[in-house]
Protein backbone atom coordinates (compact mmCIF):
# COMPACT_ATOMS: atom_id res chain seq x y z
CA UNK A 1 0.00 0.00 0.00
CA UNK A 2 1.43 3.22 -1.11
CA UNK A 3 0.51 6.01 1.42
CA UNK A 4 -0.28 9.15 0.01
CA UNK A 5 0.06 12.65 2.30
CA UNK A 6 -3.55 12.49 2.42
CA UNK A 7 -4.30 8.97 3.36
CA UNK A 8 -1.42 9.66 6.22
CA UNK A 9 -3.97 12.60 7.28
CA UNK A 10 -7.09 10.66 7.71
CA UNK A 11 -5.53 7.78 8.96
CA UNK A 12 -3.72 9.76 11.88
CA UNK A 13 -7.57 12.13 12.49
CA UNK A 14 -8.97 8.56 13.05
CA UNK A 15 -6.73 7.39 15.31
CA UNK A 16 -6.97 10.31 17.54
CA UNK A 17 -10.61 10.36 17.26
CA UNK A 18 -10.88 6.59 18.42
CA UNK A 19 -9.12 7.07 21.46
CA UNK A 20 -10.95 9.73 22.86
CA UNK A 21 -14.20 8.12 22.98
CA UNK A 22 -15.51 6.60 26.40
CA UNK A 23 -16.64 3.01 27.03
CA UNK A 24 -19.81 2.98 25.58
CA UNK A 25 -21.49 -0.54 25.74
CA UNK A 26 -24.00 -1.76 23.48
CA UNK A 27 -28.10 -1.64 25.11
CA UNK A 28 -27.84 -5.32 24.98
CA UNK A 29 -26.55 -6.75 27.99
CA UNK A 30 -25.29 -10.10 26.73
CA UNK A 31 -22.59 -8.15 25.11
CA UNK A 32 -20.31 -6.29 28.41
CA UNK A 33 -16.93 -5.09 28.51
CA UNK A 34 -15.58 -8.43 29.44
CA UNK A 35 -17.00 -9.26 25.67
CA UNK A 36 -15.65 -6.96 23.89
CA UNK A 37 -11.65 -7.41 25.66
CA UNK A 38 -12.33 -11.47 24.38
CA UNK A 39 -12.93 -9.34 20.46
CA UNK A 40 -9.54 -6.95 20.86
CA UNK A 41 -7.61 -10.27 22.21
CA UNK A 42 -8.93 -12.75 19.59
CA UNK A 43 -7.95 -9.88 16.90
CA UNK A 44 -4.62 -9.70 17.97
CA UNK A 45 -4.22 -13.79 18.91
CA UNK A 46 -5.53 -14.76 15.89
CA UNK A 47 -5.62 -12.45 12.97
CA UNK A 48 -2.65 -10.29 13.57
CA UNK A 49 -0.35 -12.64 15.22
CA UNK A 50 -0.88 -15.59 12.90
CA UNK A 51 -0.59 -12.95 9.52
CA UNK A 52 2.72 -11.66 10.73
CA UNK A 53 4.01 -14.81 12.58
CA UNK A 54 3.81 -16.64 8.45
CA UNK A 55 4.97 -13.01 6.69
CA UNK A 56 7.71 -13.40 8.97
CA UNK A 57 8.36 -16.74 7.90
CA UNK A 58 7.90 -16.52 4.47
CA UNK A 59 10.67 -13.11 4.32
CA UNK A 60 12.85 -15.20 6.08
CA UNK A 61 12.96 -17.94 3.90
CA UNK A 62 12.70 -15.67 0.67
CA UNK A 63 16.03 -13.78 2.14
CA UNK A 64 17.64 -17.15 2.24
CA UNK A 65 16.89 -19.29 -1.12
CA UNK A 66 17.46 -15.54 -2.44
CA UNK A 67 20.87 -15.56 -1.10
CA UNK A 68 21.87 -18.97 -2.01
CA UNK A 69 20.53 -18.37 -5.51
CA UNK A 70 22.57 -15.53 -5.92
CA UNK A 71 25.83 -17.74 -5.51
CA UNK A 72 23.92 -20.61 -7.65
CA UNK A 73 21.26 -19.34 -9.88
CA UNK A 74 18.99 -21.98 -11.54
CA UNK A 75 16.14 -21.41 -12.92
CA UNK A 76 13.97 -23.73 -10.92
CA UNK A 77 15.38 -21.68 -8.27
CA UNK A 78 14.45 -18.57 -9.34
CA UNK A 79 10.69 -20.19 -10.02
CA UNK A 80 10.64 -21.39 -6.52
CA UNK A 81 11.71 -17.61 -5.09
CA UNK A 82 8.82 -16.36 -6.85
CA UNK A 83 6.35 -18.57 -5.27
CA UNK A 84 7.52 -17.73 -2.38
CA UNK A 85 7.81 -14.52 -2.56
CA UNK A 86 4.37 -14.69 -3.70
CA UNK A 87 3.23 -16.53 -0.32
CA UNK A 88 5.01 -13.46 1.67
CA UNK A 89 2.95 -11.17 -0.34
CA UNK A 90 -0.31 -12.54 0.85
CA UNK A 91 0.20 -12.61 3.98
CA UNK A 92 1.13 -8.71 3.48
CA UNK A 93 -1.82 -7.78 1.70
CA UNK A 94 -4.13 -9.79 4.35
CA UNK A 95 -2.71 -7.59 6.52
CA UNK A 96 -3.63 -4.20 5.14
CA UNK A 97 -6.97 -4.23 7.55
CA UNK A 98 -4.90 -3.10 10.29
CA UNK A 99 -2.02 -1.03 9.73
CA UNK A 100 -2.56 1.51 11.95
CA UNK A 101 0.01 -0.34 14.24
CA UNK A 102 3.19 -1.10 13.78
CA UNK A 103 3.45 -0.91 10.13
CA UNK A 104 1.86 2.93 10.48
CA UNK A 105 3.83 4.33 13.56
CA UNK A 106 7.68 2.50 12.11
CA UNK A 107 6.77 3.49 8.40
CA UNK A 108 7.32 -0.18 7.24
CA UNK A 109 4.01 0.54 5.16
CA UNK A 110 5.34 2.41 2.48
CA UNK A 111 9.29 1.39 3.09
CA UNK A 112 8.07 -2.44 2.17
CA UNK A 113 5.32 -1.43 -0.30
CA UNK A 114 5.45 1.51 -2.54
CA UNK A 115 5.30 1.56 -6.02
CA UNK A 116 5.88 1.93 -8.87
CA UNK A 117 9.52 0.90 -8.12
CA UNK A 118 11.72 3.99 -10.08
CA UNK A 119 13.60 2.63 -12.48
CA UNK A 120 15.33 6.11 -13.36
CA UNK A 121 16.81 5.56 -9.80
CA UNK A 122 17.10 1.50 -10.05
CA UNK A 123 19.26 2.08 -13.61
CA UNK A 124 21.48 4.94 -11.43
CA UNK A 125 21.74 2.50 -8.78
CA UNK A 126 23.37 -0.25 -11.44
CA UNK A 127 26.05 1.74 -12.04
CA UNK A 128 27.03 3.02 -8.97
CA UNK A 129 29.91 0.66 -7.98
CA UNK A 130 30.60 2.46 -4.10
CA UNK A 131 27.02 1.58 -3.39
CA UNK A 132 26.96 -1.79 -4.70
CA UNK A 133 29.99 -2.85 -2.82
CA UNK A 134 28.05 -1.73 0.60
CA UNK A 135 25.18 -3.43 -0.59
CA UNK A 136 27.30 -6.74 -1.12
CA UNK A 137 29.36 -6.53 2.54
CA UNK A 138 27.79 -8.53 5.66
CA UNK A 139 25.56 -5.19 6.54
CA UNK A 140 23.88 -4.85 2.98
CA UNK A 141 20.53 -5.53 4.30
CA UNK A 142 20.60 -2.22 6.96
CA UNK A 143 22.62 -0.71 4.36
CA UNK A 144 19.57 -1.02 1.60
CA UNK A 145 17.26 0.02 4.29
CA UNK A 146 18.66 3.31 5.06
CA UNK A 147 20.12 4.23 1.90
CA UNK A 148 18.23 3.24 -1.04
CA UNK A 149 14.28 5.04 -0.36
CA UNK A 150 11.45 3.43 -0.16
CA UNK A 151 10.90 3.52 -4.47
CA UNK A 152 14.00 1.16 -4.65
CA UNK A 153 12.75 -1.27 -1.94
CA UNK A 154 10.46 -3.60 -1.00
CA UNK A 155 8.22 -6.13 -2.70
CA UNK A 156 7.97 -4.05 -5.71
CA UNK A 157 11.97 -3.95 -5.99
CA UNK A 158 11.95 -7.83 -5.54
CA UNK A 159 8.85 -8.38 -7.88
CA UNK A 160 11.11 -5.95 -10.56
CA UNK A 161 14.12 -8.51 -10.62
CA UNK A 162 12.63 -11.84 -10.35
CA UNK A 163 8.84 -11.22 -12.41
CA UNK A 164 8.18 -10.04 -15.90
CA UNK A 165 4.98 -10.13 -17.98
CA UNK A 166 4.19 -12.25 -14.94
CA UNK A 167 6.13 -14.83 -14.91
CA UNK A 168 10.03 -15.83 -13.71
CA UNK A 169 12.53 -14.65 -14.82
CA UNK A 170 15.22 -16.53 -16.11
CA UNK A 171 18.61 -16.81 -14.80
CA UNK A 172 20.19 -15.40 -17.85
CA UNK A 173 18.28 -12.30 -17.27
CA UNK A 174 19.38 -11.00 -13.65
CA UNK A 175 22.61 -9.82 -13.67
CA UNK A 176 25.23 -9.88 -10.99
CA UNK A 177 24.81 -6.39 -9.74
CA UNK A 178 21.00 -6.81 -9.79
CA UNK A 179 21.54 -10.54 -7.59
CA UNK A 180 23.49 -8.19 -5.34
CA UNK A 181 20.52 -5.82 -4.91
CA UNK A 182 17.78 -8.15 -4.07
CA UNK A 183 19.50 -10.15 -1.93
CA UNK A 184 20.31 -6.59 0.20
CA UNK A 185 16.87 -5.81 -0.80
CA UNK A 186 14.94 -8.98 0.35
CA UNK A 187 17.22 -8.64 3.48
CA UNK A 188 15.93 -5.49 4.66
CA UNK A 189 12.09 -6.94 3.91
CA UNK A 190 13.03 -9.98 6.47
CA UNK A 191 14.04 -7.11 8.91
CA UNK A 192 10.86 -5.27 8.61
CA UNK A 193 8.83 -7.87 8.49
CA UNK A 194 10.63 -8.88 12.03
CA UNK A 195 9.28 -5.59 13.32
CA UNK A 196 5.76 -6.04 12.48
CA UNK A 197 5.95 -9.68 13.95
CA UNK A 198 8.06 -8.83 16.61
CA UNK A 199 5.77 -5.17 17.13
CA UNK A 200 2.47 -7.21 17.61
CA UNK A 201 4.06 -10.35 19.80
CA UNK A 202 6.39 -8.68 21.72
CA UNK A 203 8.61 -11.52 23.38
CA UNK A 204 6.44 -14.32 22.21
CA UNK A 205 8.19 -13.54 18.46
CA UNK A 206 11.14 -16.19 18.10
CA UNK A 207 14.23 -14.84 20.30
CA UNK A 208 16.37 -14.98 16.52
CA UNK A 209 13.91 -12.76 15.50
CA UNK A 210 14.28 -10.13 18.56
CA UNK A 211 17.49 -10.73 18.63
CA UNK A 212 18.16 -9.01 14.60
CA UNK A 213 16.30 -6.49 15.46
CA UNK A 214 18.42 -6.03 19.23
CA UNK A 215 21.74 -6.31 16.42
CA UNK A 216 20.01 -3.48 14.15
CA UNK A 217 18.84 -1.39 17.01
CA UNK A 218 14.98 -1.74 14.88
CA UNK A 219 12.37 -0.14 17.25
CA UNK A 220 9.16 -2.08 17.73
CA UNK A 221 7.49 -0.87 20.75
CA UNK A 222 4.39 1.55 21.27
CA UNK A 223 5.92 5.03 21.21
CA UNK A 224 8.92 3.07 22.07
CA UNK A 225 7.93 2.55 25.63
CA UNK A 226 7.16 -1.41 27.23
CA UNK A 227 3.63 -1.98 25.41
CA UNK A 228 3.68 -4.24 22.29
CA UNK A 229 1.10 -3.14 20.06
CA UNK A 230 -0.64 -6.53 20.93
CA UNK A 231 -0.48 -5.62 24.92
CA UNK A 232 -1.60 -1.84 23.98
CA UNK A 233 -4.86 -3.57 22.05
CA UNK A 234 -5.75 -5.90 24.89
CA UNK A 235 -5.36 -3.49 27.79
CA UNK A 236 -7.50 -0.80 26.23
CA UNK A 237 -9.50 0.88 29.03
CA UNK A 238 -6.31 0.07 31.40
CA UNK A 239 -3.60 2.50 32.34
CA UNK A 240 -0.58 2.34 29.97
CA UNK A 241 -2.80 2.06 26.73
CA UNK A 242 -3.31 4.69 24.48
CA UNK A 243 -6.80 3.52 23.87
CA UNK A 244 -9.28 4.92 26.90
CA UNK A 245 -11.44 2.65 26.17
CA UNK A 246 -12.69 -1.05 24.99
CA UNK A 247 -15.04 1.03 22.72
CA UNK A 248 -11.57 3.34 21.44
CA UNK A 249 -10.02 -0.36 20.81
CA UNK A 250 -13.11 -1.67 18.67
CA UNK A 251 -13.44 1.58 16.99
CA UNK A 252 -9.96 1.57 15.69
CA UNK A 253 -9.91 -1.96 14.14
CA UNK A 254 -13.24 -1.11 12.49
CA UNK A 255 -10.99 1.86 11.13
CA UNK A 256 -8.70 -0.10 9.69
CA UNK A 257 -11.06 -2.47 8.01
CA UNK A 258 -12.76 0.87 6.62
CA UNK A 259 -9.73 2.34 5.15
CA UNK A 260 -8.13 -0.36 3.23
CA UNK A 261 -11.67 -1.08 1.80
CA UNK A 262 -11.69 2.90 0.47
CA UNK A 263 -7.98 2.42 -0.45
CA UNK A 264 -8.94 -0.77 -2.94
CA UNK A 265 -11.44 1.12 -4.20
CA UNK A 266 -10.35 4.54 -4.57
CA UNK A 267 -7.14 4.10 -4.89
CA UNK A 268 -5.60 0.65 -6.15
CA UNK A 269 -8.28 0.29 -8.62
CA UNK A 270 -10.07 4.00 -9.25
CA UNK A 271 -6.58 5.64 -10.12
CA UNK A 272 -5.79 3.07 -13.45
CA UNK A 273 -9.61 2.72 -14.11
CA UNK A 274 -11.10 6.38 -14.31
CA UNK A 275 -8.30 8.36 -13.37
CA UNK A 276 -5.92 6.63 -16.02
CA UNK A 277 -2.66 6.73 -14.10
CA UNK A 278 -1.27 3.21 -15.35
CA UNK A 279 1.81 3.77 -13.05
CA UNK A 280 -0.25 3.37 -10.06
CA UNK A 281 -0.39 -0.03 -10.95
CA UNK A 282 0.13 -2.24 -8.30
CA UNK A 283 2.29 -5.48 -8.66
CA UNK A 284 2.05 -5.18 -12.57
CA UNK A 285 5.37 -7.26 -12.89
CA UNK A 286 4.04 -10.15 -11.05
CA UNK A 287 0.61 -9.56 -12.54
CA UNK A 288 -0.70 -10.13 -9.60
CA UNK A 289 -2.96 -6.82 -8.76
CA UNK A 290 -6.41 -8.58 -8.29
CA UNK A 291 -4.76 -11.08 -5.82
CA UNK A 292 -3.67 -8.37 -3.88
CA UNK A 293 -6.79 -6.55 -4.22
CA UNK A 294 -9.05 -9.53 -3.07
CA UNK A 295 -6.49 -10.22 -0.37
CA UNK A 296 -7.07 -6.73 0.76
CA UNK A 297 -10.77 -7.53 1.45
CA UNK A 298 -9.98 -11.41 2.88
CA UNK A 299 -8.27 -8.83 5.13
CA UNK A 300 -11.21 -7.55 6.41
CA UNK A 301 -12.95 -10.60 5.92
CA UNK A 302 -10.47 -11.84 8.83
CA UNK A 303 -10.72 -9.30 10.84
CA UNK A 304 -14.57 -9.20 11.11
CA UNK A 305 -14.84 -12.83 11.51
CA UNK A 306 -12.93 -13.47 14.04
CA UNK A 307 -9.55 -14.75 13.11
CA UNK A 308 -7.64 -16.43 9.99
CA UNK A 309 -8.80 -19.36 8.44
CA UNK A 310 -8.37 -22.30 11.06
CA UNK A 311 -8.38 -20.29 13.91
CA UNK A 312 -11.77 -18.16 14.08
CA UNK A 313 -13.66 -17.59 16.82
CA UNK A 314 -16.96 -16.07 15.79
CA UNK A 315 -18.24 -15.70 19.36
CA UNK A 316 -15.50 -13.36 19.95
CA UNK A 317 -15.94 -11.46 16.82
CA UNK A 318 -17.05 -7.79 15.66
CA UNK A 319 -19.27 -9.87 13.80
CA UNK A 320 -20.92 -11.12 17.02
CA UNK A 321 -20.60 -7.39 18.48
CA UNK A 322 -22.75 -5.43 15.63
CA UNK A 323 -24.87 -8.55 15.18
CA UNK A 324 -25.54 -7.81 18.97
CA UNK A 325 -25.81 -4.05 18.80
CA UNK A 326 -28.25 -4.45 15.03
CA UNK A 327 -28.37 -7.57 12.94
CA UNK A 328 -29.68 -6.22 10.17
CA UNK A 329 -26.29 -4.06 10.25
CA UNK A 330 -24.20 -7.44 10.79
CA UNK A 331 -25.95 -8.98 7.51
CA UNK A 332 -24.85 -5.50 5.53
CA UNK A 333 -21.68 -5.73 6.02
CA UNK A 334 -21.24 -9.46 5.68
CA UNK A 335 -23.08 -9.15 2.03
CA UNK A 336 -20.06 -6.12 1.36
CA UNK A 337 -17.60 -8.13 1.97
CA UNK A 338 -19.02 -11.37 -0.21
CA UNK A 339 -19.79 -8.96 -2.79
CA UNK A 340 -16.61 -6.98 -3.02
CA UNK A 341 -14.28 -9.98 -3.10
CA UNK A 342 -16.75 -11.43 -5.90
CA UNK A 343 -16.96 -8.36 -8.02
CA UNK A 344 -12.95 -8.25 -7.52
CA UNK A 345 -13.02 -11.93 -9.09
CA UNK A 346 -14.88 -10.97 -11.44
CA UNK A 347 -12.49 -8.62 -12.81
CA UNK A 348 -10.60 -9.08 -16.30
CA UNK A 349 -6.87 -10.34 -15.29
CA UNK A 350 -4.19 -9.04 -15.45
CA UNK A 351 -5.48 -5.78 -13.91
CA UNK A 352 -1.97 -4.39 -15.97
CA UNK A 353 -3.19 -4.83 -19.48
CA UNK A 354 -7.15 -4.54 -18.32
CA UNK A 355 -7.22 -1.86 -16.31
CA UNK A 356 -10.00 0.01 -18.09
CA UNK A 357 -12.61 -2.80 -18.45
CA UNK A 358 -16.42 -1.65 -17.02
CA UNK A 359 -15.94 -4.56 -14.45
CA UNK A 360 -13.53 -2.62 -12.82
CA UNK A 361 -15.88 -0.23 -12.06
CA UNK A 362 -18.14 -2.25 -10.65
CA UNK A 363 -15.61 -3.29 -8.00
CA UNK A 364 -14.94 -0.17 -7.12
CA UNK A 365 -18.25 0.48 -6.49
CA UNK A 366 -18.15 -2.20 -3.97
CA UNK A 367 -15.29 -1.12 -2.39
CA UNK A 368 -17.22 2.30 -1.46
CA UNK A 369 -20.20 0.59 -0.53
CA UNK A 370 -18.11 -1.54 1.63
CA UNK A 371 -16.43 1.32 3.20
CA UNK A 372 -19.73 3.21 3.84
CA UNK A 373 -21.27 0.25 5.31
CA UNK A 374 -18.25 -0.71 7.68
CA UNK A 375 -17.95 3.32 8.73
CA UNK A 376 -21.69 2.57 9.67
CA UNK A 377 -20.76 0.54 12.80
CA UNK A 378 -18.48 3.52 14.02
CA UNK A 379 -21.81 5.20 13.87
CA UNK A 380 -23.61 3.10 15.38
CA UNK A 381 -21.08 2.26 18.26
CA UNK A 382 -21.35 5.85 19.16
CA UNK A 383 -24.79 6.72 19.03
CA UNK A 384 -25.75 3.27 21.33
Amino acid sequence: MKKTLTTKIILTAAMAIATTFTACNPTNTQFDDEDMAAVAEQFVDHTVAPTYTLLAQKAETLASMLATLRQTPTDAGIEDACNVFLQAREQWERSEAFLFGVAGDYGVDPHIDSWPLDENQFNTLMGNDAMLKLLDSEDGDVVAGESLGNALLGFHGLEYILFKDGKAKKKADITENEWIYVVAVAGDLRNRCYQLEAGWLGDKAPATHLQKLEDIEMGYTVAGGDYSYGDNMKNAGNAGSTYVSRTAALIAIVQGCADIADEVGSSKINSAYALGDETYIESPYSHMSIADFKNNIISIQNVYFGGVENERDESKSLHAYVKNMDESLDAKVIDAINTTIAKIEAMPAPFVTNFKDSKNGEAVEACAHLEETLSEIIDAINNN
